[in-house]
C-alpha cells in the first residue's frame, strides 16, 4: 500500500515527460514563415539597412524560437556592425539548437578572435576537426582567422611625445580683457 502512491507519481510524471517531448518539433520543421522572415532580413543585411534585418530575424524568432538560421544571421548582422560579444551569444544561441552546426562554429571562432579570444577559438576549431572527420572547407577558413590573429587594438586618444614649447600655449588663448 504504501509503494502505490509512489509508483502511481512516477508513473504520472512519465507520461507528463512523454507527451512533453512529443510535443516539440524536430529542428527540421522550421515554421515556413519564420524562414521566409529569415530571408528578407538577409536581404536587408546585404543592404546594409541592419536596423530592419534585426526587426525582421526578431519577428522570425518570435514566429519560431528553434530557428537556428535567424540565430546566425542576427549573429552575422551584428559583426557588421563590429558587436562581436553579442555575435558570439546569437552564435552560442544556434549552437544550443545543434552543438555541430558548422557555419555557427566558425562565425563563433572569427568573432572570438576579433575580440582576441584566440584561446576559445581554437577550442572551436578543434570542435570543428571532430565535426568534419577530415578536412572541410570551414576548419581551414577558422584555421586561416585564427593563424591572422586579432586586429591591432585601436585607442581612442593617441598619447604624444611632444611638449608644447613655452609661450606656445598663450599665443593660442584669446586675449584678455582689462
Amino acid at each position: 500500500m504504501r509503494v502505490l502512491p509512489i509508483a502511481f507519481a512516477s508513473a504520472l510524471g512519465l507520461v507528463a515527460l512523454s507527451t512533453a517531448v512529443q510535443g516539440q518539433k524536430p529542428d527540421a520543421q522550421v515554421d515556413p514563415r519564420s524562414v521566409a522572415l529569415v530571408e528578407q532580413a538577409r536581404t536587408a543585411h546585404k543592404a546594409g539597412a541592419f536596423e530592419q534585418a534585426n526587426d525582421l530575424l526578431e519577428t522570425a524568432l518570435a514566429v519560431d524560437p528553434k530557428n537556428r538560421a535567424a540565430f546566425i544571421e542576427l549573429a552575422e548582422v551584428a559583426k557588421a556592425q563590429g558587436l562581436n560579444g553579442k555575435a558570439i551569444r546569437f552564435y552560442r544561441e544556434a549552437l544550443e539548437l545543434e552543438p555541430n552546426d558548422r557555419v555557427a562554429l566558425v562565425g563563433q571562432g572569427d568573432a572570438l578572435v576579433q575580440k582576441g579570444a584566440v584561446t576559445k577559438a581554437r577550442e572551436n576549431l578543434a570542435k570543428l576537426k571532430q565535426v568534419c572527420n577530415g578536412a572541410c572547407p570551414e576548419e581551414a577558413r577558422l584555421a586561416a582567422l585564427i593563424e591572422k590573429g586579432p586586429p591591432p587594438a585601436v585607442l581612442s586618444a593617441q598619447a604624444t611625445t611632444k611638449v608644447p614649447a613655452p609661450g606656445a600655449e598663450q599665443k593660442t588663448r584669446a586675449p584678455q580683457q582689462q
